[in-house]
């Protein structure tokens, strides 16, 4: 059963609201897509928090990097996986271990397990198998 995601408008809101989005699976390689998203999320004002064990106590993008979503200070309005779609369900329950407001599995990357953990938990902002990218080239400026 495919994930339903949100309304194109509840998409634009979380992306309007959100000021501090954590990028799990961020690498450290200039060629990644997840460092192209996360210094184009940059230049859209957000603060990005890279999240990776193998990188943590670095520097990408000139911010801290933090072993785990838990390890994380202050809010974070989203979560913006890069991580292959088996491990949405590990990330989901780091994700119910903070405060975060939205759940966004890049395109491609979709758990029906994950979506379910969120839901039973009451955490209904999921977005999977969307381009954070591609959205916010769509939102009206």
């Amino acid at each position: 059963m495919p994930i339903e995601n949100p309304s194109q408008e509840e998409i634009f809101d979380y992306l309007k609201q959100a000021e501090r989005i954590a990028v799990v699976g961020l690498s450290a390689k200039e060629d990644r897509t997840s460092y192209k998203i996360a210094k184009l999320l940059q230049e859209y004002g957000y603060k990005i928090i890279p999240v990776n064990p193998v990188l943590a106590g670095q520097t990408i993008l000139g911010e801290k990097v933090y072993e785990t979503l838990q390890d994380v200070p202050g809010q974070i309005d989203i979560v913006d996986i890069f991580r292959r779609s088996e491990f949405l369900p590990e990330v989901a329950h780091d994700f119910l271990e903070t405060n975060a407001k939205v759940f966004w599995a890049q395109l491609g990357l979709e758990s029906q397990e994950a979506a379910e953990l969120l839901k039973n938990a009451g955490r209904n902002a999921i977005i999977m198998n969307r381009c954070i990218k591609i959205e916010l080239a769509k939102m009206p400026k």
